[in-house]
């Protein structure tokens, strides 16, 4: 089997930016175990979280629950002044960026995505295993 190419590692370091969680809007997949923390994190019963933080897309046939956005397209749970306010209960997709299989298919696509992600290129070596485990487990649903 053949090496990736990225095969010597990557470096990365979340400098909380927040480009990946604001912007545009898009998903934020999460899954019931990760509702379920935040909501207990928020003092919040279960449907009541579901109801105001996040919504049902149907993707592939499946509905999947996301995190809402603001009317701006930021993940509604950024603030520009502290942050992600759930970022040790952040979801699977969050914790594994910048290492989505998307990102990893090439290097060009790598370089496009550190256009957006000040993160990449800085902080420690993340090897190869480590990088493939993420991507392997990104969160994201299959397309």
């Amino acid at each position: 089997m053949a090496e990736p190419w990225y095969a010597a590692g990557l470096r990365f370091a979340c400098t909380r930016c927040g480009r990946c969680c604001s912007g545009a809007p898009g998903h934020v997949w999460l899954s019931e175990a990760e509702a379920d923390a935040i909501a207990e994190r928020l003092g919040l019963e279960r449907g009541r979280f579901r109801e105001v933080y996040t919504r049902l897309v149907w993707r592939g046939g499946e509905p999947r629950r996301s995190l809402r956005e603001r009317g701006d397209g930021a993940c509604v749970f950024w603030s520009r002044a502290h942050g992600c306010l759930i970022y040790e209960l952040r979801p699977r997709q969050c914790r594994t960026w910048p290492f989505w299989a998307s990102n990893l298919v090439s290097p060009e696509a790598w370089q496009e995505t550190a256009r957006d992600c000040p993160g990449i290129g800085r902080g420690p070596l993340h090897d190869a295993a480590t990088i493939a485990a993420l991507a392997a487990d990104d969160g994201l649903p299959p397309r």
